[in-house]
């Protein structure tokens, strides 16, 4: 690694159940799953400590399963604000090696170490970091060393939990191009039916079939693809990637698949709120809204529409969410229901345009806003909120990014 860039992918290892762990030593060592509601058979296995993982316990496995496997399997629900925590705490350690960190969601991200030399090798900074994550947080990780981000996403996966692997270009042959086609990131369970159907069965296969063939296939991602698995990966670690979203969503497994339309609308109700708090939270609005369904069988479908106006308040967000479940769902049961919204802006750099005849309306509401915001900076909290909080005010899924600077606070 003297030549060239050098990039870390730090990988926590089972992270919930590593933190919850930490968090009460008693449990170290026992087969441990987080589900998102252990009270329900149903219930998803959210993830699952080592123990648990050698009985076959998986993610997104229901619970009943998992039981069956596991007898003595001990079930917790998520904890996201412990989490949340641990992941800054875990971010504010690599900080004092680098200022290039891309975080990528609550438990990974990538670090740029090039410029680093003066703290030691590649392999002493990782060892060093490794071992104060371990010795501060009481937590496990891997960490990937390689030229490009790919490459050291793939080699923090080659060895878990507490390993560090260092997979250099001219290593590519021997430990990347054996491996299943499944187990490259980047390739989804469908994209790697559909290679298999193209005699694509190794990492190795797709570095050397045929870019053209690739490409009329795949589109772009197809030759994209065929780079990465040669070891071909020009993309920077980007601290200010975390800002620049896309969009912001919220979803969530029902307790049991259903068709009942009461409950379905409760839960986009619920979500429709999670969206709009992280909307809040960023300063956000929006011109776009996607639905996405995940039917019983597992089949998942996702259906969006653009809008004149922008995005803001829960009551819109369900709305239009509710229009595109009734227009697009086909009555099979759902497990599923997610709602994000794209087309994402600042509200700071938009300014909201006001038309005839929405002024009038935003006018009239300007004294119940000062006055909400004298008593939220008076008390701390808008007062006008419930008191007691619902299963929705937490944050749901780790894949929602909008906390992940919080370690530069």
């Amino acid at each position: 690694m003297s030549k060239g860039r050098a990039i870390f992918h730090v990988d926590m290892n089972s992270f919930y159940a590593s933190v919850e762990m930490a968090f009460d030593p008693s449990l170290r060592g026992k087969a441990l799953a987080i589900c998102g509601n252990p009270a329900e058979r149903k219930g998803i296995v959210v993830t699952s400590s080592y123990e648990a993982r050698k009985k076959g316990v998986r993610t997104t496995m229901t619970l009943w399963e998992a039981r069956r496997l596991c007898p003595e399997l001990l079930v917790l629900r998520p904890n996201f604000d412990r989490y949340r925590k641990a992941s800054s705490e875990m971010f504010k350690i690599l900080q004092e090696v680098t200022p290039i960190i891309q975080p990528v969601s609550i438990d990974e991200g990538y670090m740029d170490v090039t410029d680093c030399a003066h703290l030691g090798s590649s392999l002493e900074i990782a060892q060093m970091l490794q071992e104060r994550i371990l010795k501060e947080l009481d937590l496990p990780c891997s960490i990937g060393i390689a030229p490009n981000k790919f490459l050291a996403k793939m080699a923090s996966d080659m060895k878990k939990p507490l390993g560090i692997t260092v997979l250099r270009k001219r290593d590519i042959p021997a430990l990347l191009w054996p491996l299943p086609i499944e187990e490259m990131y980047g390739v989804g369970e469908k994209t790697a039916e559909k290679m298999r159907t193209l005699g694509i069965k190794t990492i190795g296969d797709l570095a050397h079939k045929d870019r053209y063939q690739l490409k009329r296939v795949f589109g772009v991602n197809g030759e994209r693809l065929a780079n990465r698995a040669n070891g071909i990966d020009d993309r920077p670690v980007d601290p200010e990637a975390v800002n620049s979203f896309k969009s912001i969503g919220s979803s969530q497994t029902l307790p049991q698949d259903t068709t009942d339309d009461k409950e379905l609308d409760k839960l986009l109700r619920d979500l429709s709120k999670s969206v709009e708090k992280r909307m809040h939270r960023k300063e956000a609005i929006a011109k776009g809204i996607q639905l996405m369904i995940r039917y019983h069988d597992r089949k998942t479908i996702t259906r969006s529409m653009k809008l004149q106006h922008f995005l803001e308040t829960a009551d819109d967000v369900f709305n239009h969410a509710q229009s595109l479940l009734q227009k697009h769902w086909n009555g099979d049961p759902i497990r599923l229901l997610g709602i994000s919204v794209f087309d994402v802006a600042e509200k700071k750099e938009v300014g909201k345009q006001l038309d005839l005849f929405t002024y009038e309306k935003e006018a009239s509401k300007e004294g119940l806003y000062e006055a909400i915001d004298q008593l939220t900076s008076k008390f701390g909290k808008n007062p006008f909120r419930r008191l007691h909080s619902s299963a929705s005010d937490s944050v749901r899924t780790s894949f929602q990014k909008d906390f992940l600077d919080d370690y530069k606070k």
